[in-house]
């Protein structure tokens, strides 16, 4: 049987040269950072619970995957460039096995993203896991919640819904064949950061988050935050591609309320949209342009022709959702 510091040493640790603003990783009492002088630290931690954020059979490859996407989606919603992350968890047993598809997917995610695996802990006890990761950019360049501005366009990256589709397949909500429920649920177990188009908004864009718990709720965390409304165009908002399949009705209160999606909501002035669909390319990302913040206090919703839509708005929060 594995003890805690064989597991570590056999699927975390990384021998290789140690970065510039890393003096010491993983295998002490502490990691040791340089930061790069004169930049900031962008710090953010996300825990998921099984049963709560995955399904206790999740695949342990795409499992470690969502782990470390949903911390560097954070990052990405600052334009922040990833520097390292600490992996703390506890673990029902050290099924050599499962840890070693969980590391490959965990790993092979921040070796694309340049971002190390600096320390953590281990422990035994129900599946958590729990993420926290460093980034740095230079100060005053950070996309805050706080800076939208009346008049600013509203833009979307990626598409929504496919993810929040998946889930009402699994829930029988929703009839899916088998290719299609497999398609939509991918989105879901692995989600696509947005850190190169992060990095390319700074000084473009005002605002931004990602979307974890569906862009009604999160885009309302733009609107409290920086005492401002918005106008949705309900029908621009990029459905996925098997939920462009379905009626509109689902379309509309997927893309609206669904959550897991993790693309970016930002704002930005309309006279950058040309710098804005350029960061869009120099980054491989699509975005869509999909409303505007005004001064009115409160999220309002039309259609295509501009008339009001009504539907709730729904957010996932962890304290409420059974």
């Amino acid at each position: 049987m594995l003890s805690e510091f064989e597991l570590i040493q056999r699927y975390f640790a990384r021998h290789s040269v140690a970065d510039e603003w890393l003096a010491l990783g993983v295998g002490d009492d502490c990691a040791l950072l340089q930061p790069t002088p004169g930049m900031q630290l962008a710090v953010s931690s996300d825990m998921l619970v099984s049963g709560r954020h995955f399904f206790p059979d999740a695949d342990p490859f795409w499992l470690g995957h969502k782990c470390l996407a949903v911390n560097l989606s954070d990052l990405a919603a600052m334009g922040a460039q990833p520097l390292g992350f600490t992996l703390a968890f506890s673990l029902p047993e050290a099924n050599p096995d499962w840890l070693e598809q969980f590391a490959a997917g965990l790993l092979q995610l921040a070796d694309q993203h340049h971002c190390r695996l600096i320390g953590g802990d281990t422990t035994k006890g129900p599946l958590n896991i729990c993420i926290t990761i460093l980034g740095e950019q230079p100060p005053g360049s950070a996309l805050r919640r706080d800076a939208a501005q009346a008049g600013d366009d509203i833009w979307i990256s990626g598409t929504l819904g496919d993810a929040r589709l998946a889930l009402g397949a699994y829930w029988k909500e929703v009839p899916l064949n088998s290719a299609d429920h497999l398609q939509a649920a991918l989105r879901m177990h692995r989600p696509t950061p947005r850190v190169a188009l992060g990095m390319a908004l700074r000084g473009i864009a005002h605002a931004a988050l990602d979307i974890s718990d569906g862009l009604a709720g999160d885009l309302g965390h733009i609107l409290k935050r920086s005492s401002v409304g918005a106008i949705l165009e309900l029908d621009r908002l990029p459905a996925g591609p098997v939920l462009q399949q379905q009626t509109l009705s689902l379309r509309r209160q997927f893309t609206l309320n669904g959550g897991d999606d993790y693309e970016l909501c930002f704002t930005a002035p309309p006279h950058r949209r040309d710098e804005v669909l350029a960061a869009a390319r120099q980054s491989g990302t699509p975005v869509t342009r999909v409303g505007s913040i005004d001064a009115a206090p409160g999220l309002r919703l039309v259609d295509a022709a501009g008339d009001p839509v009504t539907l709730a708005f729904q957010s996932f929060d962890h304290f409420t959702t059974s």
